[in-house]
């Protein structure tokens, strides 16, 4: 009896990420004088080009594109769109970025699209409307009809596959603290963060965006991947701070304060956002003494931004 032919090699063999990520005990006196104890899950360190829940999300999702090329959705500055089409350059398959902003189209490239540009992604941008209503049928079609036969991917990566990669997540940090939290942006992290930790542990997700639309994002994700709720997760959303990518003299001076005491340069878009959240929490009271808190860092800062001409 001949044996079926091999399938295509998976992702992690192809790629060798860093699993499981780090899980570091930080000494940080805001937490110490509440006698909770803070851990650093450290999944900026998993992937070089693919860090974080960017390898989480994506893996399940690429390896069930097979090759295609993948379409996938994004701001000016998208981690997701920087990962997508890293991972496109280093396997091998095509990739397309539909960007956020028409006007865009005629300006340099800034150092994020850049990064795309320079892996191959083919960058199309559209205007605001269209691009909220990406989802639609009218607008896939439309895209559909441009790029022809294409993996889709929503904004973010977060489908039901994400949800499931990011499960893993929830596994290695199982028994190891008691509030696991990350940043969130659409949902899929947290949604498969909460299914994978055991029962007795908490997923709490801080939103990076405001509009409280993330609930429902989570639960619409957890039913399509697990077929109904799965842990016990909540939401602080409560430190925005203006919305996605803004910032604060408050923020920065929190998160350099933190680069100071821990030697952990801190991405300000997701990760400062989470510590600053955490650490209000704990001097709140939100979390009994002994509570170990573990922080996900899903991410690096980047290089300072300069412009680039690169064409498209």
């Amino acid at each position: 009896m001949t044996s079926p032919p091999p399938g295509p090699p998976r992702l992690d063999a192809l790629l060798r990420p860093r699993l499981p990520s780090p899980l570091r005990e930080v000494r940080d006196e805001h937490f110490a004088r509440h006698g909770v104890r803070l851990f650093l899950k450290r999944d900026d360190l998993i992937h070089p080009d693919l860090p974080g829940n960017k390898w989480r999300k994506l893996a399940l999702t690429l390896e069930a594109a097979a090759g295609r090329t993948v379409l996938t959705f994004g701001g000016a500055y998208s981690n997701h769109l920087r990962a997508t089409a890293a991972a496109g350059r280093l396997l091998g398959f095509g990739t397309v970025g539909v960007v956020r902003g028409d006007e865009l189209a005629h300006r340099p490239l800034n150092p994020s699209l850049a990064r795309c540009a320079a892996d191959g992604m083919r960058l199309h941008f559209v205007d605001r409307t269209t691009y909220r209503a990406k989802a639609s049928p009218e607008v896939l079609a439309g895209l559909l009809s441009r790029f022809g036969d294409v993996e889709v991917i929503p904004e973010g990566g977060s489908n039901a596959l994400a949800a499931q990669g990011c499960t893993a997540l929830g596994r290695e940090l199982a028994g190891e603290v008691d509030v696991a939290a990350v940043a969130c942006g659409t949902g899929g992290t947290l949604a498969g963060l909460a299914a994978g930790l055991d029962p007795g542990q908490q997923a709490l997700g801080v939103p990076v965006v405001g509009g409280g639309f993330l609930a429902e994002e989570v639960a619409r994700l957890q039913r399509e991947a697990f077929g109904g709720p799965a842990g016990d997760w909540s939401l602080e959303e409560r430190f925005t701070f203006g919305g996605y990518a803004r910032t604060t003299p408050e923020l920065d001076a929190f998160a350099d304060g933190f680069e100071d005491r821990h030697g952990l340069p801190v991405e300000r878009v997701y990760v400062a956002k989470l510590l600053f959240a955490l650490t209000a929490l704990a001097d709140e009271g939100a979390f009994a003494p002994g509570t170990r808190v573990a922080a996900v860092i899903t991410g690096t800062p980047d290089a300072p931004p300069q412009e680039s001409s690169v064409s498209r």
